[in-house]
């Protein structure tokens, strides 16, 4: 229970940190949306998009979906290891501390590698879906 608060308090202080960010971009955003508005500048003589093609206010869902599946078959395939590499051990009462930190090691960067793999997937699904658009346009 103790590593999981060790997580959770580093991902609360990084999402503190990124989201002050975003709001300072944000901000930054909005002025230069405005000084444009006061230079005589006219929707409809603008044919382009505000913000970057690649935007992080959209596909969410696609991304969460991403991280989760690969997180979970992280989880899968680090079990599958562990099931494989040390059955012998987690079978009987022998636990070194030695095997305890091999299978952490081994739950971790399978966790990590599916959740990184994930978001690959998600980024390269959603380029594919914003050439397509474009092509059509």
């Amino acid at each position: 229970m103790e590593e999981l608060m060790v997580v959770a308090n580093v991902a609360i202080v990084f999402g503190v940190i990124y989201k002050l960010f975003e709001l300072y971009v944000r901000r930054q955003e909005r002025i230069m949306l405005i000084e444009k508005l006061s230079s005589g500048w006219r929707p409809e003589e603008f044919k382009g998009n505000l913000l970057p093609q690649f935007s992080s206010s959209g596909n969410w869902a696609l991304r969460g979906g991403c991280l989760m599946l690969g997180l979970g078959l992280g989880l899968l395939v680090g079990f599958i290891l562990t099931l494989m590499f040390f059955q012998s051990y987690i079978v009987s009462d022998e636990w070194s501390g030695k095997i305890q930190n091999s299978i952490s090691v081994i739950y971790g960067s399978c966790l990590l590698l599916g959740g990184g793999l994930g978001l690959i997937v998600a980024y390269l699904v959603e380029m594919n879906r914003l050439r397509k658009e474009k092509g059509q346009e």
